[in-house]
């Protein structure tokens, strides 16, 4: 069994300016798994950077809420609310709140820097 807390797994500024906790990938799952799955903030007033991923992603909104941009379409969301991002869309979630935005990432197959493109 393999566990992992939030609190004590190392945070990077990602490339489009979120704080990331990558949780699981492949590596860390010894390969059972394809997709990675990671925690990221986004404070308040801020946004990520907008970029395309040649995968799909998932985010689930943990807390917060925010604009959820993606091509010409965009949509308020927050807390519970789970958006689908199909391969190769331009998008950004920009918090438009209070409160840190804080979501989980779910890209499959599993996120790598070759697969992003910023905007």
């Amino acid at each position: 069994m393999i566990t992992k807390k939030i609190e004590e797994i190392e945070a990077f500024t990602g490339q489009e300016g979120t704080q990331i906790k990558q949780i699981f990938s492949p590596i860390e799952a010894n390969n059972a798994i394809r997709y990675s799955i990671a925690h990221c903030t986004i404070n308040p007033g801020n946004n990520s950077k907008p970029h395309t991923m040649k995968t799909s992603e998932m985010y689930y909104i943990l807390q917060g809420n925010g604009i959820m941009h993606i091509g010409e379409e965009q949509k308020q969301v927050k807390q519970n609310e789970t958006i689908f991002v199909p391969p190769m869309s331009k998008q950004f979630l920009e918090n438009n709140g209070k409160i840190d935005l804080i979501l989980l990432c779910i890209v499959d197959p599993a996120w790598r820097q070759e697969d992003e493109v910023s905007e």
